[in-house]
């Protein structure tokens, strides 16, 4: 029970690094081309996520179609999730105004989940190892939390229902590092890639689906490519040098 503690103390770090992100975006002003700069620099951390992290790791099981084929489940998993969204939109009277930022939501807390699982599954495996996992995710994690929050608050939404949508960042990261904790370690290693495979599927597609998309919405700077690139390398330098 100790080490699930451990892990759940863990895979704290990456979430409260989303919340931060998240309150930043409510003491500031957020203008549109802030927030389209914001949303292109979290759709470079989330491909690099899936590019560096997630699907180098899930292509070393044997045979490797079958993560391949889980990463393509991965998309169709997020079309049916964006069906949901849609339903409960509809059902908060939120106005179709918000689906955009309420997918963007949910693939940032994909990101934490499929974050949870790499912590839970490391940590079973070395205690540093998850620790490296975890302070390696924070500063990633900071400009999805502020992207996301601050694109519920281009819907109009309320201030008090925005900061519970950031509290429940925590959720999926501790439901990821409970599975990769407690299921995956003594599931089999073609069961575990797979589960990383179908997370990065989910997260590719959300971000050519729903973040670039709304971060070319209203007013957009010329920074925006710029500002894309400059997420992807943030997160490889933190694969290359924290990681290392």
């Amino acid at each position: 029970m100790d080490g699930y503690l451990i892990v759940l103390g863990l895979a704290a770090l990456p979430a409260a690094g989303n919340f931060a992100g998240a309150l930043l975006s409510e003491t500031i002003k957020v203008s549109e081309r802030m927030l389209s700069l914001a949303l292109h620099l979290a759709a470079g951390i989330v491909l690099a996520v899936v590019g560096l992290e997630l699907m180098p790791e899930a292509l070393q099981a044997t045979p490797a179609w079958v993560p391949i084929l889980a990463f393509v489940a991965g998309g169709g998993f997020f079309v049916l999730l964006d069906r949901v969204l849609g339903f409960v939109q509809a059902r908060m009277n939120l106005g179709e105004k918000a689906s955009g930022p309420l997918a963007i939501f949910s693939g940032v807390s994909l990101d934490l989940f499929s974050d949870g699982v790499m912590i839970g599954t490391g940590t079973v495996l070395n205690p540093a190892l998850g620790l490296l996992l975890a302070t390696g995710q924070v500063p990633a994690d900071l400009p999805e939390g502020f992207a996301a929050v601050a694109s519920l608050r281009r819907t109009g939404l309320s201030r008090g229902r925005r900061l519970l949508l950031a509290v429940g960042f925590t959720i999926p990261i501790l439901i990821g590092a409970t599975l990769g904790y407690f299921a995956l370690r003594d599931a089999p290693e073609i069961v575990t890639l797979s589960v990383l495979a179908l997370t990065g599927g989910a997260l590719a597609t959300v971000v050519i689906e729903e973040m670039v998309p709304e971060a070319h919405e209203g007013e957009t700077s010329q920074l925006g490519a710029v500002f894309f690139t400059a997420g992807f390398a943030i997160f490889t330098a933190i694969s290359v040098y924290v990681g290392a």
